[in-house]
Parts: structure tokens; sequence; C-alpha cells
């Protein structure tokens, strides 16, 4: 024969049973909370990763532009260098004393640009037919006439630049001298040739002291 319990003992039990089941939903609540806490991790690890990503392009981009303006900068601010083609050669004039005879020249830019120069023009000494004449040209910074440093120039359009000459003068040599008429001058760094005539030519013994270049007039006071 069954047994019914009294209704008081059948809530008792019903309500035991329900709390037995809310106990074990209650410990099923942490997995459920780590789950939501794990979603900002890598929420997190993508943001950290875009803004590395975002570092990098930053850092790469300045680098190159850096580079490109430099190279710009560099190709903007740099003269061409003076050639024969832009440039015309003229006497300034001549003197001498104590054996020594000093003559003067000048290359002027007649280009429309600046350009630059630096050093010695290479020399040689012409007859008064325009036919070359034995020229032994020495370099130097300091002859009879003072010194006379070696300077970069810069020579604006319609400027120029200067140089002399120190030859024997008046004093006859081994090496046999003669009356220069013209002189053939090469520009530093180029190739190409420039004559300019010599009024009442110029006498030399093959040796000359050629100065640098100097800006203006100045090579020749």
């Amino acid at each position: 024969m069954k047994r019914i319990l009294p209704l008081p003992a059948l809530a008792v039990l019903i309500v035991t049973a329900l709390a037995a089941c809310g106990s074990s939903g209650g410990s099923s609540a942490p997995p459920t909370t780590a789950t939501a806490a794990g979603s900002p991790t890598p929420t997190t690890t993508a943001t950290s990763t875009t803004s590395s990503a975002t570092s990098t392009t930053s850092t790469t981009a300045p680098a190159t532009t850096t580079s490109t303006t430099g190279t710009v900068t560099t190709t903007a601010s740099g003269e061409p260098p003076c050639r024969a083609a832009n440039l015309e050669l003229g006497f300034l004039g001549q003197q001498g004393g104590m054996g020594h005879g000093e003559i003067g020249f000048v290359l002027k830019n007649t280009g429309t640009v600046p350009c630059r120069t630096y050093g010695y023009p290479g020399i040689l000494f012409l007859d008064q037919g325009g036919h070359p004449l034995p020229t032994i040209p020495h370099h130097t910074t300091s002859d009879f006439f003072g010194s006379s440093p070696a300077v970069a120039l810069v020579i604006a359009p319609g400027g120029a630049a200067s140089f002399r000459l120190d030859v024997g003068h008046g004093v006859a040599t081994s090496n046999g001298c003669a009356t220069a008429y013209a002189l053939q001058v090469i520009p530093p760094n180029d190739t190409a040739t420039l004559r300019t005539s010599i009024p009442n030519g110029a006498y030399e013994c093959r040796d000359a002291n050629v100065s640098p270049l100097r800006s203006g007039e100045s090579a020749y006071p």
C-alpha cells in the first residue's frame, strides 16, 4: 500500500529540490563570468596589435620623407660647375718689376644661373699666329706678387673670377723666351678651351706660376 505524504511534507521536499537545483546553477556562474571577462582580452590584444602596426607605419613614413626631402634639398641647392660654354675669358692687364711679369685674366659667367668653381685653370701661351708656345705651369698660392689662397667660389650670372700669371720678365733663360700674344685656358673641372688676346704681347720664358681662381678681379690688383 502506497504511502501518501501530507501536503506540508511534500512542499518541503519540493523546496529542497529547487534549492539543490539553484545551488548547481550557481556553481556554473564563474565560467560564464570568466568567458565574459575573457572577451575583452582578445579585444585588448587586437588593439595592441593595431597600435603596433600603426606605430610601425608611422616610423617608416617619416624616414622615407626625410630621405626624399634630403635628396631634393641637396639637388636644389647645388650649383652646376662653371664650364667653358658659359664662361668668357678676358685680359685684365700686365705689369712687371724685379725680373717678374704679372699678367691678369678674368673668367666671366655669361650664363643665366650661378655656377661653382675651385682651383687652377689650365694655361697655354700662344704666339701671334695662334700657335702653341712651350708652357710649363706651376700651381701655387704664393708668388712674387703675394699670396692668393685657393677658395671655393660661386659665380653669379654676370659675375667673374680671376687669376694671375707670374712669368720671367726681361730675363733670358736657358729655357728660351718668347712673346705670347694670346692665352688658351681650360677652366677647372672642364676639358673645353677658351682664348683671349694679350694686347702688345707678354714676354714669357716657358715657366709660369699660376694662381688659383679668386673672386672678381682680386687675383690681379
